[in-house]
């Protein structure tokens, strides 16, 4: 007697016949927050390979993801099939494959740190209440290329998008100052120094001899942030956080303004903790690896 035949799935390709009931979609599935538990396991394998710096076998893998060697073994096979794994013939040990790779170049080629950060600001002018700046190195030194204003002051019309910033008067050119190569900055460090003696009225937090600027960049690398008081704008005061890429490279910097006694500047205090926070969030997506 034959066996009865199962009847065939429907093809989630083909378009529904009229007449035929809307499918339902949950509010998680709106929302986006429901996902597929299978890939999140997974992806806890390809994250542990990704920080081996060597091919590793089967039972450490397993280990080290506190799953069984017979379920990590299903992914790998899966993994291998796509190319994001591979295996090592001689000794059978597993690596990230050739797709990954590929993967990861894409990944860096389709970062771009403008709309990255905009949300980041966003939240940081909301919360805290004073204006964001998002600053690059441009063709003539550290530009604003975005600002989202505070509800805690005024407006800073004087500055504005576009706007090239001094090195040793701004923040933001203090922290390009501190991590860039000397080749792109010594030039322009040269000249704001010359000016800085020239001056009539000078300003405690400027530094005006080369000795005075080492000090200076030391104490930015080491504390994550820069700060600016009274130099820039007369009265106001800024933090500003670096932003680097995959190979430590600093590529812009999130700057905060407000003005003194206002703004908390407090290198220690949660406006600078929240800032370097968000700056190393921002750094991480665009493939950072912290030291340590």
């Amino acid at each position: 007697m034959k066996r009865p035949r199962r009847p065939r799935p429907p093809d989630p390709a083909s378009a529904p016949a009229r007449g035929s009931k809307p499918v339902k979609i949950t509010k998680a599935e709106r929302t986006g927050r429901r996902g597929i538990q299978s890939i999140e396991i997974g992806f806890k394998i390809l994250d542990y390979l990704r920080t081996e710096l060597r091919p590793v076998p089967l039972k450490m893998i397993a280990a080290n993801t506190g799953m069984s060697a017979a379920n990590v073994h299903y992914y790998l096979v899966s993994f291998q099939a796509v190319g994001i794994v591979r295996q090592e013939t001689d000794t059978g040990c597993y690596a990230l494959g050739p797709y990954a790779l590929k993967l990861g170049m894409a990944a860096i080629e389709q970062f771009d740190v403008f709309s990255v950060a905009r949300p980041t600001m966003t939240e940081l002018a909301t919360t805290i209440g004073h204006t964001v700046f998002l600053g690059v190195w441009g063709n003539r030194g550290p530009t604003i290329i975005y600002r989202v204003e505070g509800g805690a002051s005024r407006p800073i019309i004087e500055l504005r998008v576009g706007s090239v910033l001094s090195l040793l008067r701004s923040a933001l050119g203090r922290n390009f100052l501190a991590h860039l190569p000397r080749s792109l900055t010594s030039q322009m460090l040269d000249q704001e120094l010359k000016e800085e003696l020239s001056r009539e009225t000078r300003v405690d937090d400027a530094p005006t001899t080369k000795a005075e600027v080492e000090e200076m960049m030391d104490t930015i690398r080491r504390d994550g942030i820069s700060r600016c008081r009274d130099a820039l704008l007369p009265n106001f005061t800024s933090l500003s956080a670096p932003i680097f890429d995959q190979g430590g490279f600093m590529i812009a910097a999130i700057t905060m303004m407000g003005p003194i006694g206002i703004l908390d500047d407090d290198l220690k205090g949660p406006t600078a903790t929240a800032l370097t926070a968000h700056a190393r969030a921002l750094s991480v997506t665009a493939g950072w690896q912290p030291e340590g």
